[in-house]
């Protein structure tokens, strides 16, 4: 699998932001609502689920 320099721009956004790097992938759906309250929780569980939200698609 190759990487496009969107998809590390996005992995650097979502070390930053999850919720961010995952609406840029995704958009506006049960993911990015899912990957808020994962960031509210707690940073670590919002960078681990936008990852593998870039990662899936």
């Amino acid at each position: 699998m190759a990487f496009t320099g969107s998809d590390i721009i996005k992995l650097i956004l979502a070390f930053i932001l999850p919720p961010l790097g995952v609406f840029l992938e995704v958009g506006c759906n049960g993911d990015l609502l899912l990957n808020v309250i994962l960031t509210i929780l707690g940073w670590f569980p919002g960078i681990l689920h936008a990852i593998y939200v870039i990662f899936r698609n």
